[in-house]
This record gives structure tokens, C-alpha cells and sequence, in this order.
């Protein structure tokens, strides 16, 4: 299958990488970038070619990896479509709810595979974590997505580009529908730089949510409060515990009992998530299936991160 990739910015230089180490899967045909300096850069690192055009390149590929600004996806989107195309589109979908069901709707019509790059489905972490709470009642999670600041996101909702990746986990997880109800956050020249939100998901699960670019540390934990235990996953150290507690004696002795815990360590698999996706992306083309992440669920994801924008703005124009 022939591959390329669309815009060299980080996370496109992320991609070409990947696809180079996918030879016996793929064969990475080369990037375009309205950044000709850079595409050229990009090309020259990973020995493939830098194209002048957009339609040049889709006029050589089978398939490509969309990995440019956000309000570009729909018009890249199209001229995928029209070209027939596969596309793997980085998150979020597109600029709006209308852009996004368009570009559904036209790829389904043109028998056009659209996968969303909603990467963190494909973080062993979660693999792990949905196996776990399968034999769980979970009652509440609560989840933290922070990095510290870079110019590269100064124009940047950070609901759109962190918080939009647990949103997608918490439906991936409990299988369900997410409502947020109440959302607060700091904004900074009209962008939202801090936001945390509470959401109901239909099954009566409570998750609190919160995303930060204003923090000194990195961080991206997920803590799941079930009836009989704790869990506690870090997303980039790759593990996961899980805290019990223990009355082993306690009946029986018939005595005052000091209550100790019992803490289960869970061996997490070591693989890039990037990889994984990239190799799910050209397997359900090749076999003509559904995306994992197809898009209507990066859409779904979409209405409550909009959502989520707008009580925040809505409370900060009220103050």
C-alpha cells in the first residue's frame, strides 16, 4: 500500500517516521507541506520525497495521514475525497459539527476509509484498563491532562486538543454516552488554556475531567473508583495499580483489626501507540473493514467538546 503524509509539523514528522518502519506493511511514497522548507527537511531526514503539490501526492498514494492545522481538514479532507483517497485525520475531525458530518457523509459515498487519529485508543494503558473494569462496577473516574506551555499552542482551545482525547477514552472505556454538565476554565485572550469539567455518562458513571497547558509538569493520569478497588493508570509511564482492601481476619478474630491494603501492579505491554494505529489504519483498508475510530465517533466526541467550550466561554462572559 502507498502512503504519505500531509503537513510536516511534529506530529506529521511523527508519522512519516512510523510509516518508514512499516516496510513490510507499507510503502511510504513521500509529504507535502505549504511549508516547502520544511517538507524538504522532513524528506531529507527520512530519505523520501517532498511533493510541490497536495494533488501530486494524492495522485501517487492509496492512502495518507492528515496532520495539519485544524481549520485545513476539511478543505484536505476533500480533495482526498475526490481523489479517492483513504485518510487517517488527526484529531479533532474538523472545525465544526457541519464540516465534520460532511466529510462523512462525502467519504462514505465515495467509499473513502476516514479514520480519526485519536491516538491514546491505542495506548497499551487502556487496553489494559478496559479489561480491568470489565469485572468491575465503577462508580466515578476522574482524569488529568496537563503539559506545560509552548508557543505552538498559543492559538489553541485546549478542550479541543487535550481534554478531546479523554473524552474519547470515556466512551471507549464504559461504552456509553457522555453528557457534560457543568464545565469551568481559565481563559486567556478569548483561549481556553485551563478547563475542568464534570460529566454524567448514561449508565450513571460520574467523571471529572480537567486539561491544562499552564502546568509546569506533564501529566496524564486516570484514577477509576469501582465498589471494591482503586485504579490508578499513568498513560505516560505506562502502568497501572490497582488498591484493594483485605478483612482477612477481621471476621474470624473477632477483634479490633488494623485494615491493611492489598496493591496489584499490572505489567503494561511496551508499544507506541502511534504504531499500533498506523497499522490499524492500513489493515482495515486492506481488508475493507471499519475503522476503529471511524467518523462518526471523532464527530460524537466533537458535540460534547463543543459543548464543553461553550459553558466555559458562557461563564466567562457572565463574570
Amino acid at each position: 500500500m502507498r502512503v504519505g503524509v500531509i503537513g510536516a509539523g511534529v506530529m506529521g514528522e511523527n508519522h512519516v517516521r512510523v510509516y518508514t518502519a512499516l516496510p513490510n506493511d507499507c510503502e511510504l511514497i513521500g509529504i507535502y507541506d505549504a511549508d516547502q522548507e520544511r517538507a524538504q527537511h522532513i524528506s531529507a531526514k527520512y530519505q523520501t520525497m517532498a511533493f510541490k503539490s497536495l494533488d501530486e501526492l494524492l495522485g501517487q498514494v492509496d492512502a495518507v495521514s492528515i496532520a495539519v492545522p485544524t481549520f485545513h481538514h476539511y478543505q484536505v479532507g476533500l480533495a482526498c475525497i475526490a481523489k479517492g483517497v483513504h485518510m487517517l485525520m488527526e484529531k479533532p475531525l474538523a472545525q465544526n459539527m457541519k464540516e465534520g458530518t460532511d466529510l462523512i457523509k462525502r467519504a462514505a459515498e465515495a467509499g473513502v476509509k476516514l479514520q480519526v487519529g485519536h491516538i491514546e485508543l491505542y495506548n497499551p494503558v487502556i487496553r489494559v484498563l478496559r479489561q480491568i473494569i470489565e469485572q468491575e462496577e465503577v462508580v466515578a473516574v476522574d482524569v488529568h491532562r496537563m503539559s506545560p506551555f509552548e508557543a505552538r499552542w498559543q492559538n489553541v482551545n485546549v478542550v479541543d486538543d487535550l481534554m478531546i482525547h479523554d473524552i474519547y477514552i470515556m466512551n471507549h472505556l464504559f461504552k456509553t454516552r457522555t453528557e457534560a454538565t457543568q464545565a469551568v476554565g481559565y481563559v486567556d485572550h478569548g483561549i481556553i488554556r485551563h478547563a475542568a469539567a464534570l460529566l454524567r455518562m448514561d449508565n450513571g458513571i460520574i467523571a471529572q475531567v480537567t486539561a491544562s497547558y499552564i502546568t509546569e509538569e506533564k501529566i496524564r493520569t486516570i484514577r477509576i473508583v469501582t465498589k471494591t478497588a482503586f485504579i490508578q493508570a499513568d498513560l505516560l509511564d505506562k502502568q497501572v495499580l490497582i488498591t484493594r482492601s483485605t478483612r482477612f481476619y477481621q471476621t474470624s478474630l473477632n477483634m479490633n483489626y488494623a485494615q491493611q491494603n492489598i496493591v496489584e501492579k499490572i505489567a503494561v505491554p511496551i508499544q507506541e501507540p502511534l504504531w499500533l494505529q498506523l497499522l490499524d489504519f492500513i489493515t482495515c483498508i486492506k481488508k475493507g473493514t471499519q475503522p476503529n475510530v471511524p467518523g462518526e465517533g471523532g464527530l460524537l466526541v466533537m458535540e460534547i467538546t463543543g459543548e464543553i467550550t461553550k459553558k466555559i466561554l458562557q461563564a466567562e462572559e457572565s463574570r
